[in-house]
């Protein structure tokens, strides 16, 4: 029997280790914390019984994925909830901007730019299923579906500031610029408006949901299927270097690209191993749990049934937080994010405490104490927010790095967005997968297509590896 060996249990790790397992591997992950998961932990970070997700926490590219609706997870404990309302982002004045499942309800609430709103994501959302083939593989291949890309890709080249002139309320523009933001690049750069485009597009064809139990639940259920197959998964394993793994027809390393080089040391081809090391990491979270008596007081009422609130204030001042946070200035509002996940998911909360998860975006490898700044932003839309305020959690930028090592100075993006790597991420080549290595692949969030737990990353470094799998044996004999 052929054997395979993932290193690391990340989302992406685990849909590597599934897809193998399933063609009749035997494999074996290795986790270097006590806990698997990844980016997909979910832990009692302020209050006992209150449940934080570590880091990922709304998953609206998840539900969306391919391999993730080609596995029936629900019998192994995945649930997905919808909160009453995906989205709402405020503004002064007590109003709000708000996204919801349906397109049709979002533009009737946009007013005179709903009808604008809805003929830049109706043709994406109809189609958005065929997009999803094209835009999760490696973007050297041959279009599946050439109009739907073709579609959404001329738009999606704009910088964010040049898409947001379709609309001309402050709503609509910091609707579209707060979702734009998840790019963690400044927003007057080309291709900006690709994240803003595609994780609405996703909202409106499936909602923004969360995990019933916390987003553990996604990794807990992967593990299940996995043991099912007969698959192994190891914790408090370390990996430092490819000597240190058995000897297996396959290794799957699911690290960031400089961590991937250093485990394949001189093994790892010089043109491969430059690529690596040059690989850039961007803007990094720095995320605040918080334990609050009863609810977050927002003005606007219909943030208080948002799973989601992006606080970040008008188009224009997310532009300027954006821009300071890529040149490592700390901005005085920086754009913040917060979940409310137990409002789909009232099993996280307790006794009348609910958990806050809250992170706002910060320079690189940012040393210094955010919680004011998000607590201060927060409070500009909800007074008295500070008072509720009973238990906190502070995991730094840098912290982030060593909660997760592949969140390089607080990265959770695992590279940075910009045109060219995104393009061309971890390196140029037609199979960005394979490190060069016969049997070695890299199956990271930092491979095509790039972040998100959808588990793409995973399925297809591993089938790659399938594909090359008998040619990689000849080499290596």
């Amino acid at each position: 029997m052929n054997t395979a060996i993932i290193v690391g249990s990340g989302p992406n790790g685990l849909a590597a280790a599934l897809t193998l397992a399933e063609a009749g591997l035997e494999v074996t992950v290795l986790e270097a914390k006590s806990v698997i998961g990844g980016g997909t932990r979910t832990s009692e970070l302020t209050l006992p019984g209150l449940l934080h997700d570590d880091c990922s926490a709304v998953h609206p590219m998840t539900v969306a994925s391919p391999f993730i609706q080609a596995h029936d997870l629900a019998p192994h404990g995945l649930t997905w909830l919808l909160p009453e309302v995906d989205m709402a982002h405020p503004l002064d004045g007590g109003r709000a901007a708000t996204l919801r499942h349906s397109l049709d309800e979002t533009s009737a609430l946009l007013g005179a730019d709903g009808p604008a709103w809805r003929a830049q994501f109706s043709p994406l959302v109809e189609r958005f299923d065929d997009l999803v083939q094209d835009l999760f593989r490696p973007m050297l291949h041959v279009p599946r579906h050439p109009v739907s890309l073709a579609r959404f890709g001329l738009p999606a080249l704009l910088p964010a500031t040049v898409l947001a002139r379709r609309w001309k309320s402050e709503e609509a523009r910091a609707l579209f610029g707060g979702i734009a933001a998840h790019a963690y690049f400044p927003l007057s750069m080309p291709s900006t408006s690709a994240v803003g485009l595609m994780i609405t597009a996703a909202g409106h064809r499936y909602g923004w949901p969360v995990a019933k139990g916390g987003s553990r639940a996604i990794s807990d259920a992967m593990a299940a299927r996995l043991s099912e197959l007969g698959a192994k998964i190891e914790t408090g394993i370390t990996v430092r270097s490819l000597d240190d793994l058995p000897r297996s027809d396959l290794v799957m390393l699911d690290t960031s690209p400089r961590a991937a080089a250093d485990i394949a040391g001189a093994r790892l081809p010089t043109r491969v191993r430059r690529a690596y090391q040059r690989y850039r990491h961007g803007p990094a979270a720095f995320k605040l749990d918080i334990a609050l008596d009863g609810h977050i007081p927002w003005t606007n009422p219909t943030c208080r049934r948002a799973g989601t609130v992006h606080v970040g204030g008008t188009f224009e001042e997310i532009v300027a937080a954006e821009k300071a946070v890529a040149h490592g200035i700390m901005p005085e509002r920086p754009f913040v994010l917060v979940g409310q996940q137990y409002l789909a998911d009232p099993s996280r909360s307790s006794g009348g405490k609910n958990p806050i998860w809250a992170y706002a975006h910060v320079p690189h490898g940012y040393s210094g104490d955010a919680t004011a700044a998000i607590v201060d932003h927060i409070e500009r839309f909800a007074p008295g927010f500070r008072d509720r305020i009973l238990a906190t959690h502070v995991r730094s930028a840098t912290a982030m790095a060593t909660y997760n090592p592949n969140y390089v100075g607080g990265d959770i993006l695992t590279g940075r967005n910009d045109p060219l790597q995104v393009v061309m991420r971890p390196r140029l080549a037609l199979d960005p997968y394979r490190t060069g290595i016969p049997g070695v692949y890299l199956c990271s969030a930092a491979t095509p297509p790039g972040t998100g737990v959808h588990g793409m990353c995973g399925y297809n470094a591993a089938t790659s590896a399938l594909h090359n799998l008998h040619r990689d044996r000849a080499a290596r004999r």
